[in-house]
């Protein structure tokens, strides 16, 4: 079974307002759908956090190197394009259309041999995950009712990230995580993401370690994205004096740009998002690095319901996996698919188990969302 057309969709009229500078957000440019159509007429899904427009071009780079490969076949296929591409991307936003891709092969691969991800990646671990309600920061009194809605929806942990937190001052950080708290009582997990890859990340290690103490306090489970992505040296300081986990790696992209992350033990978690990182077979590859190393990964989800399809897969798949980030509320999680997600009374997600990546992309769902 050979490829023979590679499709894709933008997605449109539902973008999350991702804490951009003043409120403003991409125009609708930050999800990609990709379709890998077989000769034999199969059709396997993928997604990529990055517009249309360089999914797009990548793809078009890369055309050559996939038509006519097998569609069976995805760790070496895409590793092909990786190596093909060297002179012309390694990383960025080619990396990003070799994740889309990877990702649709790997379904391709699942519903060819009739069998679930999560299975052919090694073996499953375990058949569910724990997912964080992932949202923004607000004012406290709507930042209250979005706490309570998501609660309500039966999440038993949440995450918390963006302006106006660490954006004003430390009043207002600490009046945010004490409503936080009160809303949510003691026994939802919270984690809290600063959000430090905006453009001009104003703090260092000094503000870092101060607000760590400060979220200390209040039991949050781990601090993401306190400095900025490239701030390595920062990261292990602050990991060696922080009494909060330390968490970063969501922009990074390729296996050899989270190793000296993890050899160096720059953090206690690490972040890939499969739907930029490489695809699957990079983020399984970075999930075993990191287990090597003794350091937690989750993956990073800030994207659609087939990116959460393909955590639920790899959590399933490695040793020691704890939590699935889980957009919400957001129209390409929740109604892209046929059969949306549904967390349990534990406040737990199923792995799916149907072939491939166990998920159908809702077509008239699409009509209203995709380009």
């Amino acid at each position: 079974m050979l490829i023979r057309e590679v499709r894709i969709t933008g997605l449109v009229g539902g973008t999350v307002d991702g804490g951009w500078p003043q409120g403003n957000k991409p125009e609708e440019d930050l999800n990609t759908l990709i379709e890998v159509v077989t000769n034999d007429g199969l059709i396997g899904i993928g997604s990529v956090m990055t517009s249309k427009a360089l999914v797009s071009a990548g793809v078009k780079l890369l055309l050559p190197h996939l038509i006519g490969e097998r569609a069976d076949e995805p760790a070496r296929v895409t590793e092909k394009l990786r190596q093909s591409c060297f002179w012309q991307g390694r990383g960025g936003a080619v990396e990003h259309a070799i994740s889309g891709i990877d990702i649709a092969l790997w379904d391709l691969f699942g519903k060819i041999t009739n069998q679930p991800v999560s299975r052919l990646l090694g073996g499953n671990y375990r058949t569910r995950i724990k997912p964080y309600g992932s949202l923004l920061f607000d004012e406290p009194g709507p930042l209250r009712d979005a706490l309570l809605a998501t609660k309500a929806r039966g999440f038993k942990a949440i995450k918390l990230g963006w302006r106006p937190f660490g954006r004003r001052d430390a009043r207002t950080d600490e009046l945010l995580i004490q409503t936080a708290r009160d809303t949510l009582g003691p026994d939802i997990e919270l984690m809290v993401d600063a959000g430090g890859s905006e453009q001009f990340w104003p703090h260092g290690y000094k503000w870092a370690i101060q607000t760590a103490r400060m979220l200390a306090n209040y039991k949050v489970v781990w601090f993401e994205e306190a400095l900025p992505p490239d701030d390595l040296e920062g990261y292990i300081l602050l990991r060696e004096h922080s009494p909060v986990p330390i968490a970063t790696g969501e922009v990074l992209t390729r296996r050899q740009s989270f190793r000296p992350w993890l050899e160096r033990g720059a953090v206690d978690i690490i972040q890939p998002d499969c739907t930029k990182c490489g695809g699957l077979t990079e983020a399984w590859r970075i999930a075993w690095m990191a287990y090597e190393h003794n350091i937690q990964w989750v993956p990073h989800g800030w994207n659609t319901a087939v990116g959460l399809a393909a955590d639920l897969h790899l959590t399933a798949a490695v040793p020691v996996a704890r939590y699935v980030e889980y957009l919400t509320p957001s129209p390409y999680l929740e109604e892209i698919v046929t059969v949306p997600f549904k967390v349990d009374a534990e406040g737990y997600l199923n792995v799916p188990d149907r072939p491939g990546l166990g998920i159908e992309l809702n077509r008239e769902a699409l009509k209203r969302l995709g380009v």
